[in-house]
């Protein structure tokens, strides 16, 4: 089986990791701060944006993967794939844009919670299926 969908996402994910990995650079080098972020509250955003991209992404993209293995049709996968992508840009521009934007925070939050509640049912009833 090849797998198409969670790869695509998987990439999609990991360059928008990386480019909230480099913006708390930027701010680490222009605040001239190595650890924490030196009471900047520009940096702490970031830190977060960053940090709790880091805490999702990783069992949504899971939990995608499974279902594409256990054999999901391709457009609940890209369903859950752009759910958890728009998600999380809105999520992080929610945080680090200012004024801080909860709007765009809270809808973030709800498209990547969204996508992992989708993607567990679907593989719940996937394994289901194969059991019967």
């Amino acid at each position: 089986m090849t797998l198409t969908i969670s790869p695509l996402a998987g990439v999609v994910l990991a360059m928008l990791y990386i480019r909230l990995a480099f913006n708390v650079i930027r701010l680490r080098r222009g605040h001239r701060v190595s650890l924490g972020s030196g009471e900047h509250s520009d940096l702490e955003k970031a830190i977060r944006a960053h940090g709790n991209f880091a805490e999702y992404v990783p069992m949504t993209l899971a939990l995608l993967i499974m279902a594409e293995i256990n054999g999901a049709h391709w457009a609940v996968l890209l369903l859950a794939a752009a759910l958890v992508i728009v998600g999380r840009v809105l999520h992080a521009k929610g945080i680090t844009t200012p004024p801080p934007d909860f709007t765009n925070r809270v809808r973030g939050m709800k498209l990547t919670f969204g996508a992992l509640g989708l993607l567990a049912v679907l593989n719940l009833v996937l394994v289901f299926r194969q059991l019967v």
